[in-house]
């Protein structure tokens, strides 16, 4: 046998031992592949050296074989580890749950190093699951269901989308959590689950309730209702990419010609990307999918009386769900918008078959699931209605008592802030998932420089988002100053001969791979605003002379000043012009394709924008300006997005992340991406920020979602907290941005919040002069005991360019003074300190965990910034941070101070770095005072440093001792009011 024929055989019957494997579980290699060459007559070589040979052969057949174990390996990586399950006792991604997988293989030491060598673990985070204890179905016993339209899903994500094992296994897994707490379709007792999935802003959430339908019908859910949005537009968009990834072409055609399809003009169903199952799936041993709505045409009435809905029982005398009837029924799947008109027809017609409703496994898929859905009106008010939308949502799920609810959003907080007791409501009340980020995503933590381990005085386009992508819209602008948006205009321009130059000269990227390039221009929601907006922004294109010599010459300075510097920080692998020159043949092209037609701008403001095709994404290539308000604000993708202009003000944190349609992924041009947003804009009397406000909310959303890393994790093999106990992890407001809408939001207080060896830093400090003296007197006597020899702290990040050094005053002091003037102090708002504190109390007077404090005060290098603070006269260092979220403080600590502070607390290695490793004690905290002088109180400084101590804010971070982690083992212990028990606290700990 040749090496080739050795190779083919040897790829054959791994793909069939692998296959073969019971249950997916792991079993010994030599035996299974002996079984399978034996069975198929196979004369081969099954040693192991003969396979570490052939997956390092460069051959088509030792890439396919390397292909295989690759997705095998990542399953076994990550399935989920069960008390009965053969991976119990390893985690999931992770070294230990390799080296099970080898031991159950039985593999030799070689092999294991060459199979981990070119298929590395993946330590990336998975799902993260908060749910009630709930009974398994999926796995158990013989597999439930007839598998078609997951595995044909599967293939076509890696087959026809390019996506990776890896990638696909993830969303594998990420659907598998969420089917597997619904209930079993074919239990006698009839349960409704709940539930909400956390994606991000346009992350790819269709991609995973996509995979979710696909596992779901599977297993026998046999009606699906998707809410695909409240615009025709969004439902069409959903409809159109379950039909082409899901439903397939036979399912759509059912017998029917090609050109009477729905998409018989479609670009994609043309050139055969809609999935092919080679048949009818009822024909070949599987079940059908019946739609009940199209791309064009939402649900209506059924003309042909109710048969549509009806599902045929093959035996009569037992009910649907029973599997005898279950698995030869055709599914039905249905793609309705969030309208009362739509939902009642709907509701109508599902009562006309009411014997049959308690027999439909019903799966409901709610997209962008805290709009519209949500009740926004108190349901404790026995006058109140619910809202119309909720209404019909809540009929529907009283009608089918085996409906499963799914809601999808990237913004959960209305959801979560539902009233648990109102069983009528969509309050995910059996489980809260929420995804990873995906790999190549661009979500609000790229625009930001969130925790930066640089100085800010030390950033660079490489280092630093904000420089490489936040162009600033300045705020003093006359309203006829157009300098911002000109210039936005022309980056517009400048990224787009960017893409054409790689087009024509980069390997990378193939011809026309940039089907659509836009920039997008959002300032409000008014229809007369963007008349007066697509007038100014036509006069500018107008008067840009792109192909003239000065056009050139404005196009050439911001070139060489800003995309060449970012590019060739951020480009990676892709080309970059060298110069201008290089790009300005391309110029000419760009213009013609943005504005060739006299008509560079689109606006959307209605779904009749979309549907007359100017802004249709799936119809056609789009080089354009995009202006609009609310129907550019959530679910609608922005395709091509590299420039945007913002400056619209929204109400809260939900609705305002929405607006960020510059989220998303950009494969080929991450780095030409620019934002320009309003800064510093005045509002009444508040100051706004916008782009520190997309800060703040990502601050809150990221530690909302760490927070449910953290609980996520059982102890004694039970949940430390279910869905109802998560409100009160959504713990910072902004006093000017609410996290969702006010008549959204659910009451609940956290009362502890444990944080060992974190960084942790209070922002809610009063501003009255009475209670910034009190804070003062109580941290003087502290102060004072600081010597006044300075300490040099230094220490290195991992991966950084070099250590953070700074000077500071520094003392240890007793656990138990410094927990006296904590719990004295004065706040703005003691709810925000008082989690903490109750942890620091704990840590201290009851569990023991914490001896001191390594109390520092940092100094600026140079003396001039000092203030003289008590009766001894002695100078500290003051700092002007501002109260960015008023009344509240943004960021307080310089980053350089973090790293050796975070090392005494034990929370980083040892840096070498002698006075810092002095201090280090494993029952040590450190706390870092920071004296704040306010921007309007600098005035008042004497020139020897005097100053009021009412016009000082003492601010601080701390960080607890990493061991001192209380007692038990949970993280987290909070008070929630159930309206259903008035006024009575619940405690969960």
């Amino acid at each position: 046998m040749t090496p080739t024929d050795n190779d083919k055989a040897l790829l054959k019957v791994h793909r069939s031992a692998l296959e073969g494997m019971p249950a997916g579980r792991p079993m010994s290699l030599s035996a299974i592949v002996t079984f399978h060459a034996s069975a198929q007559d196979i004369a081969l070589d099954i040693s192991e050296a003969v396979f570490r040979n052939a997956i390092t052969r460069d051959s088509e057949e030792s890439r396919a074989l390397l292909k295989l174990w690759r997705k095998q390996l990542t399953r076994w990586d990550r399935a989920a580890e069960g008390s009965d399950s053969w991976c119990a006792g390893s985690e999931a991604r992770t070294q230990e749950r390799r080296t099970a997988v080898f031991e159950l293989l039985g593999l030799e030491t070689a092999t294991r190093k060459l199979l981990d060598a070119e298929i590395p673990v993946s330590t990336q985070m998975g799902p993260v699951v908060i749910s009630r204890e709930y009974t398994p179905w999926r796995g158990i016993g013989t597999p439930r269901g007839v598998d078609w339209y997951w595995p044909t899903y599967e293939r076509y994500l890696r087959e026809v989308k390019g996506w990776s094992d890896e990638t696909v296994v993830d969303l594998g897994e990420a659907a598998e959590r969420v089917v597997e707490r619904l209930a079993d379709p074919t239990s006698p007792e009839a349960y409704q689950a709940k539930g909400l999935v956390v994606g991000y802003v346009q992350s790819g959430k269709t991609a995973n309730f996509t995979g979710v339908i696909a596992k779901a019908v599977d297993a026998g859910y046999r009606l699906v209702i998707v809410l695909g949005g409240t615009l025709n537009l969004l439902r069409g968009q959903t409809q159109r990419r379950l039909d082409m990834e899901l439903v397939g072409r036979e399912n759509i055609l059912r017998g029917t010609v090609e050109t009477e399809s729905d998409y018989a003009d479609d670009r994609d169903w043309l050139r055969g990307r809609f999935i092919k199952h080679g048949g009818l799936p009822s024909e070949l041993g599987a079940f059908d999918i019946e739609r009940l709505t199209t791309r064009e045409n939402d649900y209506k009435s059924l003309a042909q009386g109710i048969r549509a809905l009806e599902i045929e029982k093959r035996e009569k005398s037992l009910p649907l769900h029973d599997p005898r009837n279950l698995d030869h029924a055709a599914a039905r799947l249905m793609v309705v918008k969030k309208n009362k008109t739509v939902l009642s027809k709907l509701v109508k017609d599902l009562k006309k078959i009411s014997g049959l409703l308690g027999e439909i496994p019903t799966l409901i898929i709610d997209d962008e699931s805290d709009e519209a859905s949500v009740n926004t009106v108190n349901p404790r008010s026995s006058s109140a209605e619910r809202t119309a939308i909720n209404e019909k949502l809540s009929e529907l799920l009283r009608l089918l008592p085996r409906a499963q609810y799914v809601g999808y959003t990237a913004t959960p907080f209305a959801n979560v802030f539902i009233d648990p007791s109102d069983s009528e409501d969509i309050f995910p009340k059996d489980f809260l998932i929420s995804l990873p980020r995906p790999k190549g995503y661009m979500g609000v933590q790229d625009f930001h420089d969130l925790d930066g381990q640089v100085p800010e005085e030390g950033r660079t386009f490489a280092d630093s988002n904000e420089l490489a992508y936040i162009r600033s819209v300045d705020a003093t602008e006359e309203e006829d100053d157009d300098l911002s948006l000109r210039q936005a205009m022309d980056m517009f321009v400048l990224t787009a001969a960017v893409k054409i130059f790689r087009e024509n000269t980069d390997p990378l990227v193939p011809s026309n791979f940039y089907r659509h390039h836009t920039m997008l221009v959002h300032e409000s929601r008014l229809t007369a605003d963007h008349r007066e907006l697509k007038g100014r922004i036509l006069r500018l294109w107008d008067e840009s002379g792109y192909t003239s010599a000065a056009g050139h010459d404005r196009l050439r300075k911001l070139f060489e000043s800003d995309l060449l510097p970012v590019s060739r920080a951020r480009a990676g692998d892709y080309a970059v012009p060298e110069s201008f020159d290089d790009l300005g043949p391309h110029i000419g092209a760009a213009v013609t394709r943005i504005g060739g037609d006299l008509a560079p701008v689109i606006v959307v403001n209605g779904d009749k924008d979309i549907e007359s095709g100017e802004a249709d994404f799936e119809r056609r290539s789009i080089w354009k300006i995009l202006l609009g308000g609310q129907k550019l604000s959530r679910g609608f993708t922005v395709e091509g997005l590299t420039v945007s202009y913002y400056r619209r003000r929204a109400g809260n944190a939900s609705s305002m992340m929405q607006m960020g349609r510059w989220f998303g992924f950009r494969e080929g041009y991450r780095d030409l991406v620019r934002l320009w947003i309003g800064r510093n804009e005045t509002a009444g009397s508040k100051e706004l920020d916008l782009y520190e406000g997309f800060e703040a909310i990502c601050q809150d959303e990221e530690s909302f979602r760490a927070q449910l890393a953290q609980y996520s994790v059982l102890i004694d093999g039970r949940p430390q907290v279910t869905p109802a106990q998560v409100p009160p992890l959504v713990s910072q407001h902004l006093p000017w941005l609410k996290p969702t809408s006010p008549n959204k939001m659910y009451n609940a207080r956290l009362v502890e919040l444990r944080s060992p060896g974190e960084w942790q830093e209070p922002t809610a400090f009063p501003a009255q002069p009475t209670a910034l003296r009190h804070n003062v007197d109580l941290w003087l006597p502290i102060l004072e005991q600081l010597p006044s020899v300075r300490t040099a702290f230094s220490h290195r990040f991992e991966g950084a360019a070099r250590p953070h050094r700074f000077e500071a005053f520094a003392n240890t002091v007793p656990a138990e003074a410094v927990l006296d003037v904590l719990s004295s102090l004065k706040w703005h708002s003691g709810e925000q300190f008082a989690p903490h504190l109750t942890y620091l109390e704990e840590i201290t007077r009851q569990s023991g965990q914490i001896d001191d404090w390594l109390v520092v005060a940092p100094q600026h290098s140079t003396r001039r910034q000092a203030i003289l603070l008590g009766n001894a006269g002695r100078s500290f260092s003051w700092f002007g941070v501002e109260r960015r979220r008023d009344p509240l403080f943004g960021a307080i600590s310089n980053p350089r101070h973090r790293a050796a502070l975070l090392r005494v607390a034990g929370t980083l290695p040892t840096c070498g770095d002698a006075a810092t490793e002095s201090y280090v004690r494993e029952r040590r905290g450190t706390l870092a005072l920071y004296p704040i002088v306010e921007r309007r109180n600098a005035d008042s400084i004497a020139p020897d440093g005097r100053i009021d101590p009412g016009k000082v804010v003492m601010a601080f971070s701390f960080v607890a001792p990493s061991a001192a982690r209380g007692r038990g083992n949970q993280v987290v212990r909070f008070t929630t009011i159930d309206s259903s028990r008035e006024n009575e606290a619940i405690i969960s700990q």
